[in-house]
């Protein structure tokens, strides 16, 4: 297996052009990062064998499981990839095209019009696999969806496709995608209740407790029940925060607050904590030493020489870990990015979509003026703080809606209130999307307009896959005039760019004032 590797993925991705080397940004080595290139050759192979055929139960599930091990900060594990692939070989992954060769795919040398759209569709499906993967472990499922993965793999792997062919297939992502993100939106308040506004001080209570992390409500309700009466508390960490807002979760009594921030801080915030923190998905950082014996992992979140959960879901050892820590002697404070001590969440499409007569009666009478959606995926790159700095200068009538781990940028901001309303709505984890999109499309409604004719401006964040497929959606339904940051994606070519700034007027990010200035007109 060679030592050199390709990765252009993620925001993070070196130089905004593609890690190369011995080690990705992100902390996979090279090894690794070609395991998943021909984990992908395997899928791809397996999706052109069934071209024009139904695939099994079985293969609709190692496409699921396959898609979400390759999204950025996920597995770690050579080995376990390795295997992973040889699985999905022997129910019909091998093809003449696809064969592995632990090498990076040829995909990434094609011409780079066509590697570019190829891209779009297969980091695309990547994040749609996370959503369908956590969709189906409540047990909710939708064939076209499934299926659709195998086509739109068919897509990447026909040497043949042109522009004018992979262009309808991007935006159809997009729109499988929408009907993704709706299955699990389903499937979590069907579950787990509808959302409810709630708050949070950020204090993490004396004695031993768990910290989870990632977005499986699956995991944190098994850890709930396995963990109710042993005496150790549960605080929720990154993109689980909106997990309070369930009534279901809620109502477990030791399900007591949020911990850190956003998931690039980890190796900061879990280097001298007394506790045990669960990884349900992404995003894993490689463990520090100070740490890495606290790491547990589970579904397909893994990485070397750290204790994974398996499919029997025993908890038993991470809360034997909680006990044997013992967690803060003393009731300890903490404080989120701009030093607020409270944040929110749980103000979902239920919720806002039940003041809409409220909201359309507050922009009539010109007390609200603007919406801003800002959210999508927080990372580490220098220059993410603009997304704090904007939220900071959005005007005193206008309403901030927030989703994904983006928001604690400024999630512990305290912008008051609008016509009677928060100024900031934190929507959930980046899922629900869906929600925004459903909220928008009310307003539209109640105001006889277009989504694009309302006072309402996307200012996104991205950092993987899962933000990938969101703009796709988003683009589908022909949302024009994002502003995306922090910087554009590098498989990008520039002659797709010119298509989506020409079609749906796309944009960088500049600095606050400008883009404030520009979105307000």
């Amino acid at each position: 297996m060679t030592n050199q590797m390709f990765c252009f993925q993620c925001e993070q991705t070196a130089g905004c052009k593609g890690c190369t080397g011995k080690a990705g940004v992100c902390g996979k080595s090279a090894a690794v990062a070609n395991a998943q290139d021909d984990l992908t050759r395997a899928l791809i192979g397996m999706a052109l064998n069934l071209k024009g055929q139904r695939p099994s139960a079985e293969q609709r599930r190692l496409m699921l499981e396959g898609m979400f091990t390759t999204v950025t900060n996920v597995s770690f594990h050579e080995e376990n990839i390795v295997a992973l692939r040889q699985q999905i070989q022997a129910l019909g992954g091998e093809h003449a095209a696809c064969a592995p060769s632990g090498e990076p795919l040829r995909l990434w040398s094609q011409d780079e019009d066509i590697r570019s759209l190829k891209s779009l569709i297969l980091f695309g499906l990547r994040g749609m696999a996370a959503y369908a993967y956590h969709a189906q472990v409540l047990g909710y499922t939708d064939d076209e969806v499934s299926d659709f993965f195998f086509e739109g793999l068919q897509s990447v792997g026909d040497v043949d496709a042109n522009m004018e062919s992979l262009l309808p297939v991007v935006l159809k992502v997009g729109e499988v995608n929408l009907k993704c993100m709706a299955l699990l939106d389903k499937a979590n308040t069907e579950t787990y209740g509808t959302p409810q506004p709630v708050t949070l001080d950020l204090r993490v209570e004396k004695g031993p407790f768990i910290v989870v992390t990632g977005h499986d409500l699956k995991d944190l309700e098994l850890l709930l029940e396995q963990s109710k009466d042993k005496g150790v508390n549960i605080y929720t960490h990154g993109e689980m925060l909106p997990a309070h807002a369930y009534p279901k979760l809620k109502a477990y009594p030791h399900l007591k607050g949020n911990f850190g921030t956003a998931w690039q801080n980890q190796q900061k915030e879990f280097a001298d904590l007394p506790a045990p923190i669960l990884f349900t998905t992404n995003c894993l950082m490689p463990p520090k030493e100070s740490y890495a014996d606290r790491v547990f992992t589970t579904e397909v979140v893994d990485f070397p020489n750290t204790l994974h959960i398996g499919e029997d879901k025993d908890f038993s050892a991470v809360i034997e870990k909680a006990l044997e820590l013992g967690g803060y002697a003393e009731d300890k404070e903490f404080t989120g990015i701009n030093g607020g001590k409270q944040i929110s969440t749980g103000f979902g499409h239920g919720v806002i979509l039940s003041l809409a007569d409220k909201v359309v009666d507050a922009v009539k009478s010109g007390q609200l003026k603007h919406f801003f959606l800002v959210g999508g995926c927080d990372g580490g790159k220098v220059g993410r703080n603009y997304y704090t700095e904007f939220v900071k200068q959005t005007p005193a009538d206008s309403i901030v809606l927030t989703l994904a781990c983006g928001k604690y940028r400024f999630n512990d901001l305290d912008l008051g209130t609008v016509a009677g309303l928060p100024r900031l709505l934190d929507m959930g984890q980046c899922n629900d999307a869906y929600g925004a999109i459903q909220v928008a499309v009310a307003l539209a409604g109640a105001f006889g307009c277009g989504v694009n004719e309302l006072p309402l401006s996307f200012v996104l964040s991205w950092y993987e896959q899962k933000a990938v497929c969101i703009l796709l959606t988003l683009l589908y339904l022909g949302i024009k005039n994002i502003r995306l940051g922090p910087s554009l994606p590098a498989f990008v070519s520039p002659n797709v760019l010119n298509f989506l700034v020409e079609n749906y007027g796309i944009a960088p990010i500049s600095t606050p004032e400008q883009d404030l200035a520009d979105l307000l007109k």
